[in-house]
């Protein structure tokens, strides 16, 4: 006879529980990356905070404190907006100016070295791209200020430049009392002990890999920067920032700002150059995977580069290049309450690794 099982009930009531949060974030998924990023921010800018709190006098608000840290933070971007912003723009469209000059150049394929097996091939290729650009010259710089313009749309979004902050602030000023509330809402017990530590383990893990982040991306530029200003690249404050932009997507984005570094030195005709730029970015990367990002991140963030890779490419189908920046502390999340649940319920849990 067919009977109740009270525990294939809860377990199926926990699956059904489950798979509708997932389509409701799903279906909230902008309303939810605004607010992720907000507690990202929030999570970068805590140690201003905190230092502020230790040297303000005391009788001030911490609400006035806060403040202080905001000012200072936009007096601070719009200072290297403007020391850098304009120089990097300047180099972007001249770099969009001197590409079609590149690629009409007669001795282009001489310029690129290839294997003898990849001549025809690089003819082709070359071929195809001077037949592109001769059909889309007009509208090369029409579409140059459209890109731009979507830029600037994005980055004046509401979302992003309001919200974002207001939200960061609110995170900075109430966290605490969030988390008591929380925690309120868990019976005293195994249960709670539990919620408390992935909270614990969280707070530090987040809090870890955004100061690891900008560090790595303020290092990659840095460094990017007065290689390619001392061995006499071309565009050498633009490739550096996108190098530094492009830190923030794991794997694909250094990869990508490798080939286009590459690719503008062969187009510039520095074939020397090229091979020294190759050597830099092979050697940095050796030290940025082996020595900083180590030290940086620790092993709170550690990730098979399997999970990396997955999370990267399932992060651009469901959000784009937010999607694709947010994989890695979803991922690093779910190991956490993964480890935590294996430390509760024994080995019958598998970790992620």
């Amino acid at each position: 006879m067919l009977g109740w099982d009270a525990r294939a009930a809860r377990a199926a009531w926990t699956v059904f529980l489950i798979g509708l949060a997932v389509v409701i974030v799903y279906r909230i998924r902008r309303t939810v990356l605004i607010f992720t990023l907000a507690m990202l921010l929030a999570y970068l800018i805590a140690p201003l905070v905190d230092l502020i709190e230790r040297v303000a006098p005391r009788k001030l608000p911490r609400t006035l404190r806060l403040a202080v840290v905001y000012v200072a933070l936009i007096a601070a971007v719009v200072a290297g907006a403007a020391s850098l912003g304009s120089r990097i723009a300047t180099e972007a469209v001249q770099l969009a100016r001197h590409v079609p000059e590149w690629l009409a150049h007669p001795d282009l394929a001489a310029r690129i070295p290839a294997p003898a097996w990849a001549e025809p091939w690089k003819e082709q290729a070359l071929e195809t791209a001077r037949q592109q650009l001769a059909a889309h010259a007009k509208e090369a710089l029409p579409l140059l200020s459209q890109v731009v313009q979507r830029a600037v749309s994005l980055i004046t979004n509401l979302g992003f430049v309001i919200l974002v902050p207001i939200l960061s602030f609110f995170f900075l000023k109430d966290a605490g009392a969030a988390r008591e509330r929380l925690l309120a809402w868990v019976a005293e017990g195994p249960g709670r002990s539990f919620v408390e530590d992935v909270l614990g383990d969280v707070h530090v893990l987040l809090g870890q890999f955004m100061r690891a982040l900008v560090l790595l991306a303020a290092a990659t530029f840095v460094c990017y920067g007065l290689f390619f200003w001392a061995i006499g690249l071309p565009y050498a404050a633009l490739l550096a920032g996108l190098a530094g932009a492009l830190e923030f997507i794991p794997v694909l984005g250094p990869l990508t700002a490798a080939i286009v570094i590459l690719l503008v030195a062969l187009l510039a005709g520095q074939v020397q150059m090229a091979l020294w730029i190759l050597a830099f970015l092979l050697m940095y990367r050796l030290f940025q995977d082996y020595v900083l990002q180590p030290y940086l991140m620790s092993a709170g963030v550690a990730l098979h580069p399997l999970w990396v890779i997955f999370g990267v490419l399932a992060g651009e189908q469901i959000g784009g290049v937010a999607g694709m920046f947010l994989s890695i502390p979803v991922l690093a999340t779910l190991r956490v309450i993964v480890v935590r649940l294996k430390k509760l319920y024994g080995p019958r849990v598998a970790v992620v690794r």
